[in-house]
């Protein structure tokens, strides 16, 4: 038999303003040790040297994390001109030079094609996996001579916020699932014919979560461990606002909770959508809607439940 994991049993989400200099998984930790939570996740993982929102799931809000990962998230990032390096951002070592600055004018040209559909190669320090190996291990260990294949990425927008210098240009781009910031970089400096790299890289909203509403880890350690710190969750709900909300019975509510079809109130939801059930606001499930009926495929068991 396992051993019961301890910790609180709390559900939510904490949106998290993630400083520079820190992994996704240590701000996860950070937040499961300050809160005292059984469980905790994030939606999204955000490079070392990145900042801004990282949304951290506890408890129940964990079986959320697909549709925040799934949803539309923004970047706004700098790129520095006239250099390559070998991880496409400023930690990696340059790799190819250029003296070639491109203009504003053919700047905002060449974003053009980079904008819907786009077919993106990972950058080769990346999680992506390699015959069971990661990216950024066989990169690390001075294998690099290998070949990543490129994958579909949608990018709703990307425009040019500044340039305040013939080496800087700063970019904003709102994009779906697994977009790579450096791959954009990277290619955008190809295009122009002379090279570029991320420099700087902040995500300002990540699905229903924004930037401006996240909490420091500096707050995190002020307000670690006690009721004060609660106060900054965010109901679990909100990892569902993509989804269609139906609400239903209590005895609806009851046979979704035991994994069972249960029926839900009329909507203008279509058979075969996704949505979610609430009883009195509360999310019980998530499911396919079949003719008055969600038909579960995870059950939340919030506290009173």
């Amino acid at each position: 038999m396992g051993r019961k994991r301890k910790g609180r049993d709390i559900s939510g989400w904490l949106v998290v303003d993630k400083p520079a200099g820190l992994t996704s998984t240590a701000v996860v930790n950070k937040v499961r040790w300050a809160l005292e939570a059984k469980k905790a996740g994030h939606a999204g993982t955000l490079d070392p040297e990145a900042t801004g929102v990282l949304a951290v799931a506890l408890g129940e809000a964990t079986k959320t994390v697909p549709y925040i990962t799934d949803a539309l998230k923004a970047y706004t990032f700098t790129v520095r001109l006239g250099q390559a390096t070998n991880t496409d951002d400023a930690e990696g070592e340059v790799i190819a030079e250029s003296d070639a600055r491109p203009t504003d004018e053919q700047i905002k040209e060449a974003l053009l094609p980079f904008l819907g559909e786009i077919q993106q190669v990972p950058p080769k320090f990346s999680a992506v996996k390699i015959d069971g190996q990661r990216a950024y291990k066989l990169a690390r260990d001075g294998d690099e001579d290998f070949e990543l294949a490129a994958r579909p990425l949608w990018v709703e927008e990307l425009i040019m916020l500044d340039r305040p210098d013939a080496d800087h240009v700063v970019l904003e781009m709102t994009c779906g699932k697994g977009g790579y910031v450096r791959s954009i970089a990277r290619d955008l400096g190809a295009a122009l014919g002379c090279h570029g790299h991320v420099k700087e890289l902040r995500r300002i909203w990540s699905g229903p979560f924004d930037a401006g509403d996240g909490i420091s880890l500096e707050q995190i350690d002020e307000l670690a461990k006690t009721p004060a710190l609660d106060e900054f969750l965010r109901p679990l709900e909100e990892g569902l606002a993509d989804l269609p909300e139906l609400k239903c019975t209590p005895e609806g509510a009851t046979r979704l909770r035991n994994g069972n079809p249960g029926m839900v109130l009329a909507s203008d939801v279509e058979y075969g959508d996704e949505a979610w059930a609430s009883l009195n606001g509360e999310a019980v499930a998530v499911g396919i809607y079949k003719a008055g009926e969600l038909h579960p495929s995870r059950v939340f068991v919030q506290p009173g439940s």
